[in-house]
Parts: structure tokens; C-alpha cells; sequence
């Protein structure tokens, strides 16, 4: 006995689910890039955690005890 193939009506349903599913994806990466995008520091603009570092080596704190070296 010959089986039965799939019909085309079902095919075409998987083919649009695919597709749908490319373009959430893909306007889910864009939200998710314009987002990255607005988290940037602005200039002017200070992170407080890094406020007052300057590149290069860094003096030692004051409580730092300097007699091991």
C-alpha cells in the first residue's frame, strides 16, 4: 500500500509558522540593540562606580601598611 503524502495545505501552515517566527525573532534582536543603545553614558556623564579612577597605577589607600615592601 501507498502512503499518503502530506498535503500542501499543512505544509504551507508549518512554512508560515517558520517564517512568523523568523520575524518575532528578528524584531526581538532589534528592541534588544536599540535598548543597548539608550544604556550608554551620555558625555558629561559619570559611572559612579568607576567616579575619581584614573587610568595608570593607583596610590596606595592610606590605611595600606608599607612596611612588607
Amino acid at each position: 500500500m501507498a502512503r499518503r503524502s502530506r498535503p500542501s495545505f499543512m505544509k504551507r501552515q508549518k512554512e508560515m509558522a517558520r517564517q512568523q517566527k523568523q520575524n518575532d525573532k528578528r524584531a526581538r534582536r532589534l528592541e534588544d540593540k536599540d535598548g543597548l543603545v539608550t544604556d550608554e553614558i551620555r558625555p558629561g556623564e559619570e559611572d559612579p562606580d568607576i567616579a575619581g579612577i584614573n587610568p595608570g597605577p593607583q596610590p596606595p589607600p592610606p590605611w595600606a601598611d608599607n612596611e612588607g615592601r
